[in-house]
């Protein structure tokens, strides 16, 4: 338990609101969870990652109940007479259809399937790698840390666009090379990040024990630092899931990502261009869904980012005790009218029974 709740507790037990129970420890991810809980916006950005997942995962199911499959196309009803998309609600498509009569919403949960596993596999491969290349660069030094830093700068400033250009034309564009460019272009990030924690952490006491009892460098990095790297590297992962989700929507979208007919927001977005004069549903919709889905990873890894920060705890602790006060208030403010209630109605009796 931090040293804020242990003086708030203090506060409460003076003034008899205690639980009267004894104080006890909590651990850093205890910590963090409760702080999370405090904050609404990062609760609310959590609850709509967990719909947009579940969305995703029963995007088969939406298809079987609409009855329209993800790459039908349906010209009769899902076109207009111009050769036009229809409109949301018109003739069973909820969120209407695309530029050949394909249900929107069913490419749409499709779509998300997409990039959401490209976010999250990217980010995780990503992360394991920055990890491991930021501990040896940070812990052995020396040449090791000099190849490791410029190949890691080296990465950081190459073009994007160029290697997948490339990569593009010499083996085709497809999701394995979206993984592969996500990956590639996001591990030097982390792995800079970790480096520099890396040099902060083996000059402690505790890493100096560890040698002296004849800890090898394996075992001091991965039991002995990375599990103090755990927070900074979680909070980064949160926040690099929403660039991999548009780094996928912008590949796609410049056609070097995930080609038609297989639906991804990207190229949905490439192809509703043409239509956004008379399909604004067509443009915007698609692009809505990026938007809250990238939205709400930045807000849960700012949030994550806020809990982890033992300076929080204080604004917390402060923010409940003023709740409990307020409560406290009313509950008195509440015994005293009614106190006053009581001592009028006494009063009243007694005056009518003189008269």
């Amino acid at each position: 338990m931090s040293v804020t709740e242990i003086q708030f507790d203090a506060h409460l037990a003076e003034e008899g609101q205690g639980s009267g129970g004894p104080v006890q420890g909590r651990t850093q991810w205890q910590l963090t969870w409760r702080r999370l809980r405090s904050d609404r916006v990062s609760m609310i950005a959590l609850a709509v990652i967990v719909i947009m997942v579940v969305l995703a995962i029963a995007a088969p199911a939406f298809a079987a109940l609409t009855h329209h499959a993800v790459n039908t196309a349906y010209p009769v009803q899902g076109e207009n007479e111009d050769g036009n998309p229809v409109g949301p609600g018109v003739n069973g498509f909820i969120l209407g259809t695309d530029s050949t009569g394909r249900d929107l919403l069913v490419r749409i949960l499709y779509g998300a399937r997409i990039s959401l596993f490209v976010g999250i596999v990217t980010t995780l491969i990503a992360t394991v790698l920055g990890v491991a290349v930021g501990l040896m660069a940070g812990y052995f030094g020396g040449i090791i840390d000099t190849v490791l830093a410029r190949f890691t700068d080296a990465v950081l400033a190459f073009p994007y666009i160029v290697l997948a250009l490339a990569l593009a034309a010499v083996f085709g564009p497809s999701l394995t090379i979206i993984v592969v460019m996500i990956t590639f272009f996001s591990w030097a990030g982390i792995a800079r990040i970790v480096r520099g924690q890396t040099l902060s952490i083996k000059e402690k006491e505790y890493i100096e024990a560890a040698r002296s009892l004849g800890a090898g460098p394996f075992r001091i990095m991965f039991f002995d630092i990375l599990p103090n790297l755990l927070a900074p590297v979680l909070v980064i992962g949160t926040l690099y899931i929403p660039n991999a989700v548009v780094f996928e929507a912008t590949l796609s979208y410049l056609g070097l990502g995930v080609q038609a007919p297989t639906p991804s927001w990207g190229n949905m977005l490439s192809d509703a261009q043409n239509f956004y004069q008379v399909a604004w549903w067509y443009l915007v919709i698609p692009a809505v869904a990026l938007l809250i889905t990238t939205l709400a990873f930045n807000l849960l890894g700012d949030g994550i980012r806020d809990a982890m920060d033992p300076r929080t705890e204080r604004l917390i602790a402060a923010r409940r005790m003023r709740r409990r006060l307020t409560r406290r208030n009313a509950r008195q403010g509440n015994k005293e009218a009614l106190s006053g209630l009581t001592a009028g109605g006494a009063a009243a009796a007694e005056t009518r029974k003189k008269g």
